[in-house]
């Protein structure tokens, strides 16, 4: 069966999209004025190990916000509306044509099965370490649900020969970041 599944990078993209609709240029401006802040904060903070970390998700919301508005600028939109966007209606056409492509390779191999989507969210993992006076650890997981990130870090945490030791890591709090919760999926 043939798989199309969302890119970090594209779920930022979406959920920024999805905020931005229907605001002015001066509510999108300050939306990127907070994501700018909002980068410089997890550019500040420790850094995470990991392939994806908050500073990843805080620069593609960065970039959005930024985009979106240089182009309701240029194109003196009002009102922010993606289907007015051509990068958006762009990221779509090429979107389908990517599960248009998968589903012609599933055909070619004998099977006629649809495509499936992965819907797959980021969530914040934080970790309360056993040793008191240590910082929690926050690690940004992408998962199809909650305890499928629960998993991810538990084995994370148990592998041998990781930096974190059996045991001495308890996760606190598992909250999901893209989309925002009721967003998207």
């Amino acid at each position: 069966m043939p798989v199309y599944e969302y890119h970090p990078d594209e779920l930022a993209q979406i959920s920024v999209v999805r905020q931005a609709h229907g605001l002015g240029l001066d509510a999108v401006k300050a939306q990127w004025h907070a994501a700018c802040e909002r980068e410089e904060r997890a550019f500040a903070a420790p850094r995470e190990a990991g392939r994806l970390t908050a500073l990843d998700i805080a620069s593609w919301q960065h970039i959005e916000w930024a985009r979106i508005a240089r182009g309701m600028a240029e194109q003196q939109m009002a009102v922010y509306a993606p289907d007015e966007d051509p990068r958006v209606v762009r990221r779509e056409e090429q979107r389908a044509q990517r599960m248009e492509t998968e589903a012609t390779w599933d055909e070619q191999a004998g099977s006629i099965q649809p495509v499936e989507v992965r819907r797959h969210r980021i969530y914040r993992i934080t970790a309360q370490p056993a040793a008191a006076g240590k910082p929690p650890l926050i690690r940004h997981i992408f998962a199809a649900s909650a305890s499928a990130a629960v998993e991810h870090a538990h084995a994370l945490f148990r592998r041998p020969g990781s930096i974190y030791q059996d045991g001495e890591y308890r996760i606190t709090s598992v909250e999901q970041v893209l989309p925002e919760s009721g967003d998207f999926f």
